[in-house]
């Protein structure tokens, strides 16, 4: 593990990094006053932390750059949910749902009827497409619309399409009437999609799949960029599922995700037709490398720094075939991350790691202890426990005082900062602070556990590297920034929440705002639509309808 001394962004480097507006692009069309955009892409760089901005942004030269030079910046974005995984985020991105609502509560959770663990999109009832025959996913466990749906409800012309190394990611920003999402399929070197979304893929996507674009970095050296970079990993020389793993634990696999986005532009004509069009975009790679690696580290600095300049690619693309004056750009993360603990006790900062078993058992021996032997524990998923209702009801016990038994067993562990028990969040019986909101607003009551527990901050139950996952702020604080037509741009301190995301996009492309969003518009930076002008009988032309309708 390479952990390196956070890098110290003086104020006048700061200053530096935005003193110099970026030169402004071609710009092939013009969008009028009041007009809907063509093109809503959404990045979202997968773990990446509020504070990658401001840390690196005198060596940021491309999209980063000048989306924070030319875009609405949101410097107290945060996550209101919990737990902050990448399902519970890329859902909450165009839903602006809460999980008690999107039913999205974990990248996985304990089915009671299945009797097993399952994810949010697996689904045995559709295939999958492009690597073999096998169970594919979908949004089906989804129960909630996103912009993309509400999009397409009213204006069927319009397409969707997410794409992510990750399935979750990629199916869940999409939606349920999505066009398309492709994620990539480890053993094949693929990207992949399910029957959910069409028999077969689109030639394209089959097209880039045959040319084995993911073969490139074979035997690749990666090093950090700058002169004499040091050599932070090197790709197997053989392709196979060992390469395609490690492709995507590197920087490089961004730069193969970019191009199947270009790809994609083309072959679907996303934001060149009499529509609008919605496309997804997440970098998981960041996430794969910032586990291993810890936000301090150097592999994290340079995919940040090599993302940048992926993303300044794919807005190049966007600004040649739509232009980005028709184009509606937001970039975002879907949850930060801890420090690696031997980080944290360097600096004298308390960390550690508590097991999943150590904090099962300890429920489990309290439950024994009140009420005897017995299977306790049906299930675990992430920080919850759930608690074998049957052999609850079997002895004659009351669920609230075994639930409340066995946190209190939980709580008896050092580490352990805080649990909610089912009955009490059902109740709504929770303190009045920001943890206790994101918990509260989270509980699905068919989906959720017995019992939720929260460590200490900067504890994890990662034995090794670091993870994410928390209500605290190194978990919940994220990047947020939108740029383009009718975005007034500048620095936005006040508190937003991802969920607000969705209604925004509404109130622009003047559709219903999606059904379960608990968001709310950012209204600081729509800039007003141009007035009507004039109008009647006299042969005037009528203005474009303003954004949003009347």
């Amino acid at each position: 593990m390479n952990l390196k001394k956070p890098c110290v962004l003086t104020v006048a480097a700061l200053l530096l990094a935005v003193a110099f507006p970026a030169s402004p692009g071609p710009a092939p069309a013009l969008i009028g006053p009041g007009e809907t955009p063509r093109l809503i892409l959404l990045v979202v760089v997968d773990q990446m932390r509020y504070d990658y901005l401001p840390r690196f942004a005198h060596v940021f030269t491309g999209g980063f750059r000048r989306l924070m030079l030319d875009g609405a910046v949101f410097t107290n974005a945060h996550l209101d949910h919990y737990p902050t995984v990448t399902a519970v985020g890329h859902a909450a991105m165009l839903t602006g749902a809460p999980p008690s609502i999107s039913g999205i509560i974990g990248n996985d959770w304990y089915d009671r009827t299945l009797k097993r663990n399952v994810t949010s999109i697996e689904d045995p009832g559709t295939r999958l497409l492009g690597a073999g025959d096998a169970p594919g996913c979908s949004p089906h466990r989804l129960r909630v619309s996103t912009v993309g749906d509400e999009l397409k409800m009213a204006h069927p012309g319009s397409r969707v399409i997410g794409i992510s190394h990750k399935d979750r990611a990629a199916i869940l920003m999409a939606g349920r009437m999505a066009d398309l999402a492709l994620w990539w399929d480890g053993q094949s070197g693929a990207f992949v999609s399910s029957t959910w979304y069409a028999p077969k893929l689109p030639e394209w996507a089959t097209a880039f799949n045959a040319g084995r674009p993911a073969d490139a970095w074979l035997g690749r050296e990666w090093r950090a960029l700058g002169e004499g970079g040091a050599l932070l990993g090197r790709m197997p020389d053989t392709p196979g599922p060992a390469y395609y793993n490690s492709l995507y634990n590197s920087a490089f696999g961004n730069e193969l995700l970019v191009s199947l986005a270009e790809v994609a532009l083309e072959g679907e004509r996303l934001g060149t037709r009499e529509a609008t069009d919605i496309l997804a975009l997440s970098f998981s790679c960041n996430d794969a490398v910032g586990h291993h690696s810890g936000p301090h580290s150097a592999e994290v600095r340079d995919i940040t720094l090599r993302t940048d300049l992926a993303l300044d690619r794919l807005l190049a693309t966007i600004d040649r075939r739509v232009g980005l004056s028709r184009t509606v750009v937001i970039v975002t993360a879907d949850h930060g991350v801890a420090p690696v603990p031997e980080q944290m006790t360097a600096w004298r900062m308390p960390a550690g790691a508590l097991s999943r078993a150590d904090l099962e058992r300890a429920a489990t021996d309290a439950l024994e202890e009140a009420f005897g032997p017995g299977a306790w524990l049906e299930g675990r998923a992430g920080s919850a426990l759930y608690l074998d209702r049957a052999l609850m009801a079997k002895r004659g016990l009351d669920p609230t005082v075994v639930e409340r038994r066995a946190a209190s067993g939980v709580e008896a562990l050092a580490p352990v900062w805080r649990t909610y028990t089912r009955s009490q969040l059902l109740e709504g019986r929770v303190p009045p602070d920001p943890w206790s909101r994101r918990v509260l607003v989270s509980f699905h009551r068919e989906r959720s556990g017995d019992v939720e527990v929260l460590l200490q901050p900067y504890w994890m139950s990662a034995p090794t590297g670091t993870t994410h996952g928390t209500a605290y702020s190194y978990d919940t604080h994220i990047p947020l920034i939108l740029m383009g037509p009718g975005i007034r741009p500048g620095r936005f301190d006040r508190t937003v929440v991802l969920n607000d995301v969705a209604p925004t996009l509404a109130t622009i492309l003047g559709v219903e705002t999606p059904s379960g969003s608990s968001g709310h518009v950012l209204v600081d930076i729509l800039e007003p639509p141009a007035p009507p002008s004039p109008t009647g009988r006299d042969g005037g032309a009528l203005s474009p309808v303003p954004r949003g309708g009347f």
